[in-house]
């Protein structure tokens, strides 16, 4: 009897409320705190999930970051035969640029390399009488795309003139393959933390809809639409998503600035660069705040819907 008169009277206020946004939103907020400790632990795992997942996330986008100052930075030396002429020389470099992913090459002379090697030992005797024959006319260059620097230096390799090749191609690498370990992790974890919200969100509606089964059974057999029974529930999938976000992304931030400062204070790590914070805050948050919106809305809607079957 009390949930047909309770149906009775939101049929009879339904004409009046039917645009009434605060209504939906009362009713979703109500549903929430029907069931107060599974809505605390939904929120809590939905929180977890993101956090994991945007932990593994941000690695990946500062290991790309630091991919890219690497390519920047990286540099292949390419060494001229000793016994080539200035003209010769200039030809190995014309050949040089004409290799594909080459963006610059620079020619060093071996007089310019022994001053460079010099720079700051000008007080050792040892040096001071160094030739410059010692060493070899090189060209430096830079590519475009440092996945396929290895490629790349096989074809340098290849340039007549050139007699040796010299690059960091192990630590590029290894940036590659840890960059794209953590991205394909990241994407397996945002499959997992889908799936996860979607059934954690599930069993939260389905906890409001079992309490109102026969209120929303009388609704409907008196007119109620779909939409009017849906939407209290839409806005407690929803309540429950932004708000696992916002709990994410404020730890998230917490985290990620213990991890920069932990980072800093080691030495050994100084190759690697931390993005500030700053940088990602708009993007984690709005990463945070769309998929706890998108679990929200369909884990709720997918829920409601047998439900709705009367």
């Amino acid at each position: 009897k009390r949930a047909a008169s309770s149906a009775i009277r939101r049929m009879g206020a339904m004409t009046m409320r039917r645009n009434n946004a605060g209504y939906f939103i009362r009713q979703g907020l109500r549903g929430l705190s029907s069931h107060r400790f599974f809505t605390f632990a939904a929120i809590g795992i939905i929180a977890a999930c993101l956090i994991v997942t945007g932990s593994v996330a941000l690695v990946a986008v500062n290991l790309e970051y630091n991919l890219n100052q690497l390519m920047a930075e990286n540099e292949i030396l390419a060494y001229v035969e000793e016994n080539y002429s200035e003209e010769e020389t200039e030809k190995v470099g014309e050949t040089l640029r004409d290799v594909p992913n080459v963006t610059d090459c620079t020619f060093v002379s071996r007089e310019d390399a022994l001053d460079s090697y010099l720079d700051g030992l000008e007080d050792d005797t040892l040096y001071t009488d160094l030739p410059a024959t010692v060493l070899r006319d090189r060209y430096i260059i830079h590519v475009e795309d440092i996945a396929i620097l290895a490629s790349t230096i096989e074809q340098v390799e290849a340039v007549e003139g050139v007699a040796k090749v010299s690059a960091a191609i192990d630590v590029a690498n290894g940036f590659i393959t840890v960059r794209n370990v953590a991205a394909g992790v990241a994407l397996i974890l945002l499959g997992v933390l889908l799936v996860v919200s979607f059934f954690i969100i599930s069993n939260a509606i389905k906890m409001a809809t079992i309490n109102r089964a026969e209120e929303i059974a009388i609704m409907k057999i008196v007119g109620a639409t779909n939409a009017f029974v849906r939407w209290p529930f839409v806005v407690e999938g929803i309540v429950l998503g932004l708000t696992s976000a916002i709990i994410a992304g404020l730890l998230q931030f917490g985290i990620y600035s213990l991890l920069v400062k932990a980072v800093s204070g080691f030495s050994y790590v100084q190759l690697i660069t931390l993005l500030p914070y700053r940088q990602l805050a708009l993007l984690v948050s709005l990463a945070y705040l769309g998929i706890g919106l998108l679990v929200g809305v369909f884990g709720s809607l997918i829920t409601i819907r047998k439900f709705l079957r009367v």
